[in-house]
């Protein structure tokens, strides 16, 4: 649970810290600000990805199944500094499906919190290989971190790429090589 007093009271500390002056006018409000903002984009604290993913569908068709270019916005754990991007997401069912939506909503659960990358993507594939059961799933995340960008050694543009194979799409090629086709299409 979010406590919004010591966020604010955090933020004052920081403000002054830089040499501020936390009471003036453009930033009086400010704390109170911050913290309703990390209530919001944190709130995958307190959010599980089971759930959106226990309500599932029978599907006759085991066929592979891509949601690509789910876009998200996560805070790296290192800087508490942006980073955001694109998910894409493949998974061969086995006799049950989840609707699509679901899928970009277990992004959103565990882009949500302090994170990283490499974590987020192992995250999200196994949650759906626990939730669903399928064959297999794949995750591509592609994201521009925003501790690379505006401070060190400051090269926007540049893109971080992290792939999670689970189930069949650990030893088949042909299966990786159609997913990675259908996401670059």
């Amino acid at each position: 649970m979010v406590d919004r007093g010591k966020i604010e009271e955090a933020v004052r500390l920081l403000l002054e810290g830089i040499g501020e002056d936390a009471d003036r006018e453009g930033l009086r409000d400010t704390p109170e600000r911050v913290s309703r903002m990390y209530e919001e984009i944190f709130g995958g604290m307190e959010t599980s990805a089971k759930e959106h993913l226990s309500k599932t569908f029978t599907a006759e068709n085991n066929e592979m199944i891509v949601e690509k270019d789910i876009l998200f916005h996560s805070t790296c754990e290192h800087h508490i500094m942006p980073f955001y991007g694109k998910v894409h997401i493949a998974y061969i069912p086995d006799g049950k499906v989840v609707g699509i939506s679901k899928l970009a909503r277990t992004v959103e659960v565990f882009a949500r919190r302090l994170q990283i990358q490499e974590k987020m993507t192992a995250q999200i594939a196994d949650s759906i290989m626990e939730n669903l059961n399928p064959r297999g799933v794949m995750v591509m995340v592609q994201a521009e971190h925003m501790c690379m960008t505006m401070r060190g050694i400051k090269k926007p543009g540049s893109r971080t790429v992290t792939v999670v194979a689970r189930g069949e799409f650990e030893t088949n090629s042909e299966l990786k090589n159609l997913f990675f086709n259908m996401v670059n299409s």
